[in-house]
C-alpha cells in the first residue's frame, strides 16, 4: 500500500488541488447566501461546477487507489475516490429536491475512509520516520469530521431552523479544506520518503542522490 501510495503521489497532489478550489466555492456560497446575493441561476451554475471538480477528483483518488497494479492497491483511497464520485455525479443526475442527508452520508464515508487510510499509514511508519503522528493527527481530524456528518445527517447537531441552510456549505467548505492540506502533506512527504527498515512484504526503495552522496 505505501509504494502504491508513493508511486501516485501526483495524484494525490492533484486531488489536493481539486479539494482546495471546492474549498473556495463552498466558501463563497456560504457567504454570499445569508444575504441573498446568490442568484438561484447563480448557485445552480456553482453546484454543477462542485459537481464536476468533484467528480474529477473522485476519479482521480481511485487512481491513485489502483495506479500500478503489480505494486499492490489502496481500498481505502478507491472507497474514497467512489464516494465522492457518487457526491459529485448525484446532483447532475438526480431531478427533484435533494436532502442533505443523503449527501451526508457520502461524506461520512469520504471522512472514515481518509481517516483510517492515515491512521493505518501512522501504524506502518511509526518506526521508519520520526513524524509518522501528523498522519495519525490527519487521520483523527478526518475521523472525527466524519463523526461531525454523522450527527448532521441524525439531526444531533442542529442547523438553522429553515429551509436553507447556508451551514451546511460552511461544514462541507472546512472539511474540504482539511482534505486538501491532509492530501498535499501526504504527497510532499511521500515525495520525500525512503524507508530505512522496509516493511514486511516491500522491497527496499532506491535511494535518491538528494540522501545519498
Amino acid at each position: 500500500m505505501i509504494k502504491t501510495l508513493i508511486k501516485s503521489q501526483w495524484l494525490l497532489a492533484l486531488c489536493a488541488v481539486l479539494d482546495a478550489i471546492i474549498s473556495v466555492i463552498f466558501f463563497i456560497i456560504y457567504d454570499t447566501s445569508p444575504e441573498g446575493r446568490l442568484t438561484a441561476l447563480g448557485l445552480h451554475g456553482m453546484i454543477g461546477l462542485l459537481s464536476r471538480l468533484a467528480l474529477a477528483a473522485g476519479v482521480c483518488s481511485i487512481a491513485a487507489g489502483i495506479w500500478r497494479l503489480e505494486k499492490g492497491k489502496s481500498w481505502l483511497l478507491v472507497l474514497n475516490g467512489l464516494a465522492l464520485s457518487a457526491y459529485g455525479v448525484i446532483p447532475l443526475l438526480w431531478r427533484g429536491p435533494l436532502g442533505f442527508n443523503r449527501i451526508a452520508l457520502l461524506l461520512v464515508v469520504m471522512a472514515m475512509s481518509v481517516g483510517i487510510l492515515a491512521l493505518a499509514i501512522a501504524r506502518a511508519l511509526r518506526r521508519s520516520v520520526a513524524d509518522e503522528w501528523s498522519f495519525g493527527l490527519a487521520g483523527a481530524g478526518s475521523v472525527g469530521f466524519a463523526l461531525a456528518f454523522l450527527a448532521l445527517a441524525n439531526g444531533w447537531i442542529q442547523l438553522e431552523r429553515r429551509l436553507f441552510h447556508p451551514s451546511v456549505f460552511l461544514w462541507q467548505c472546512l472539511y474540504f479544506g482539511f482534505c486538501a492540506v491532509c492530501m498535499l502533506v501526504l504527497a510532499l512527504r511521500l515525495d520525500r520518503l525512503i524507508l530505512p527498515n522496509p516493511l514486511p512484504g516491500l522491497r527496499q526503495l532506491p535511494q535518491t542522490s538528494t540522501f545519498s552522496e
